[in-house]
């Protein structure tokens, strides 16, 4: 007869992974403090510092330096996928949903916007050995998870198929994104919109649509949200 016994758990094996795990995380912590506070190009030497160790104890924790940088976009990103969702499920309507997340994502960009071009950019972290060899697959994962967000009050709204759904969510999610990374960039020059407006812009051209919303018909209703409770009704 075989042997059914379980499998025997090594506890030092699993204090090791324990510790390892909560190593990482702490130097993750540190490493986005030091980008938040020193920019998107910082070097490995200063995050080493500001870590409280050296590079080569960082190397025993992450293959290389891009191997840091797709663990903070792992961090970062999760943690702004959960916020997305938190605001969407607490906002009672498709449409309320969708202007949340606007609302959260920029919130949450204009935070830290070194961290988020550290994470976004589809380079390297800055003196990088391996030339060329992109760190993007956090962000991939992360513009899927919010994609799918996004997808659900707008098929919840307009009674539509997934797959209507989810081709305007990726082109809502570009657009948030391109929108806000622009608006980083000229938030403080004359003329920029407040976060607070350019949140009420991008809901509004994104739920109704900028044709309609600029429509000479609409009157004096453009500004004041009585809109259709369903995109592209007329």
């Amino acid at each position: 007869m075989g042997n059914n016994q379980p499998a025997t758990v090594d506890g030092r094996s699993t204090r090791w992974d324990d510790h390892r795990a909560a190593r990482r995380a702490e130097l993750v912590h540190a490493a986005r403090k030091v980008v938040h506070k020193n920019g998107p190009a910082v070097s490995m030497d200063e995050i080493a510092t500001a870590s409280g160790t050296s590079k080569s104890i960082i190397y025993r924790y992450f293959d290389d330096k891009v191997g840091l940088q797709v663990a903070v976009g792992n961090s970062v990103g999760e943690a702004m996928h959960d916020a997305l969702a938190t605001a969407a499920a607490a906002a009672g309507t498709p449409e309320r949903a969708l202007r949340a997340m606007v609302r959260v994502y920029l919130e949450m960009v204009e935070q830290s916007p070194n961290v988020y071009h550290f994470v976004m950019r589809t380079g390297v972290v800055a003196g990088t050995d391996v030339e060329g060899r992109p760190a993007k697959a956090p962000l991939d994962a992360f513009l899927e998870s919010v994609t799918e967000l996004v997808a659900q009050p707008f098929a919840q709204a307009a009674h539509v198929s997934e797959g209507t759904a989810a081709v305007w969510a990726a082109g809502a999610v570009g657009f948030v994104r391109g929108t806000g990374e622009w608006w980083l960039h000229h938030r403080d020059e004359p003329g920029t919109p407040s976060r607070e407006e350019l949140t009420e812009q991008v809901a509004d051209w994104l739920w109704f649509g900028p044709v309609g919303l600029f429509s000479p018909t609409r009157g004096d209703d453009a500004s004041t949200h009585h809109h259709p409770s369903t995109p592209g009704e007329h």
